[in-house]
This record gives structure tokens, sequence and C-alpha cells, in this order.
């Protein structure tokens, strides 16, 4: 039985003391919820003090990227996941579509990233999806199963157990739209399917796979009724505390 995971990527919104007090608002509202793991993933900021006011909760904390370096070097500007452990956190956020698109992440930076987060001893939530004109051309799983295979290529299937894949259609990014449940359905089973050939039936069906686009309130309930869906990335909708609150509790 996989535990479904409802995750909130916070993006580059919010200062330091705005996600300490939604953080603090979203602590009670969710306190019973034993139905599901919740993660947050505030900005670089506010991480630590974030991670320290959700310590004893069931509210665990994500970074949203890292550094490819597993050692600490002259690398300016980056951020060893060491690091990111040392002050709280237990997973990063991985290969978002918005790094690949604004920032040049390859499959090649994302595995790279990926295995840096397992070094450390964190959970990676490495993501995958699709753009619009890829998926018209008929051409979503190929895509989705190219940045899959190059993000896990070289992990076991030891390390898979440390892995959550988020499946982001990117057309459906901050959009307002959604793909339906039996789209997403379909895609999460494929990606099931790629994880039984690469890594084992084992991983494939212990591996929790989330979705994420413009999941809110009024849909998540329909989203997590598909056999493949364990979860939800959620983006604008996890802002606002009673918001995400209402799709964490959505049992």
């Amino acid at each position: 039985m996989r535990k479904p995971i409802i995750a909130g990527n916070w993006k580059m919104y919010k200062l330091h003391d705005e996600a300490v007090d939604t953080s603090l608002e979203l602590k009670p509202l969710v306190a019973n919820a034993n139905h599901c793991e919740i993660i947050i993933a505030p900005v670089f900021t506010a991480l630590k003090t974030v991670a320290d006011r959700m310590e004893g909760s069931n509210i665990q904390v994500a970074a949203q990227n890292c550094s490819t370096q597993i050692e600490h070097s002259a690398h300016t500007g980056e951020i060893c996941a060491d690091m990111i452990k040392d002050i709280g956190c237990s997973h990063i956020i991985i290969g978002h579509s918005e790094r690949r698109q604004f920032y040049s992440e390859t499959d090649e930076s994302v595995n790279q990233k990926t295995k840096a987060c397992l070094h450390f001893g964190l959970t990676a939530i490495v993501c995958v999806g699709e753009t619009l004109d890829e998926r018209e051309s008929g051409n979503a799983e190929n895509i989705v199963k190219k940045q899959l295979t190059g993000a896990l290529a070289g992990l076991t299937v030891a390390d898979m157990e440390r892995i959550i894949i988020a499946y982001e259609p990117v057309w459906a990014i901050g959009t307002g739209k959604t793909a339906t449940p039996e789209q997403a359905q379909e895609m999460h089973g494929f990606i099931r399917r790629v994880l039984n050939e690469t890594h084992s039936t084992e991983a494939a069906e212990n591996t929790r796979i989330l979705y994420g686009g413009s999941v809110k309130p009024a849909n998540v309930k329909e989203l997590m009724s598909e056999a493949d869906i364990d979860g939800a990335l959620v983006g604008g909708a996890s802002l606002d505390a009673n918001s995400f609150a209402q799709i964490v509790n959505f049992k």
C-alpha cells in the first residue's frame, strides 16, 4: 500500500516571515491528517526557520533545488545537499520543469542532483513532464520516458526507495488547465511500466508517483481516486494555508 503524499511547492514566493506564518497557520489545520505524508517546500531563505517550527509535527520540509556537487568546493551560489539536510530538510525537489525551461537543466544534471540528494540520505522528488507541443504531436510518452530514464540512470533498486516521481504536464502548470484524471492516470501507469523495465517490479509497485499541474481543492479528490496517482505536487494552491489544508484533507 503506497501512502499518499501531498507536497506544496512554494516556488519563489513569500518573504521569510510570510513563509513562517503560513507554515504555522497550516500546522493545526493538518495535524490530524494521518492518511498521507505532508511536505512543504519554501524558498531557501526560510528553510531553516520553517524546519525548526515544523519539528515534531507531521509536516516535512523540502528544498526546491540543490547542487550537483557532493563536496564543499568553489561553486559560488550553489548549495550542497548536505547543507540542506543540515538545516532540517528531508526532501529535495529535483528537475522541476521551470528549472529545465529557465535554467537550462538537463536530464544529466537532474541525474547528478538526484544522486547528490541520495548520497546524503535525503529523498528526491524527481519531476518529469511534457509540453503542450510534445503532447499534441503524440510524443508525450517518449519525452517522459527519456526524462525518467535519464534522471534515474545508475540508480539501484535500493536507491528507488528514496525516490518520488512527480508527473507535471508543463502545459498544466500555473495555467489553470489540469490533465483529466484519465489523462493523468494514463501517464502515471506508463511511468510505472517504465520503472518496471528499468528497475524492477518491486520498484514499480512501491514508487509513489505524484501529479502536479493546477491541483486545487475542487479536483484533488477525483485525481486521487485513480489507481496510480499517489498524491500531488501542488503549486499555487499551496501558498494559502486553508487551500492547501483542504487538499491535504481530501478524504
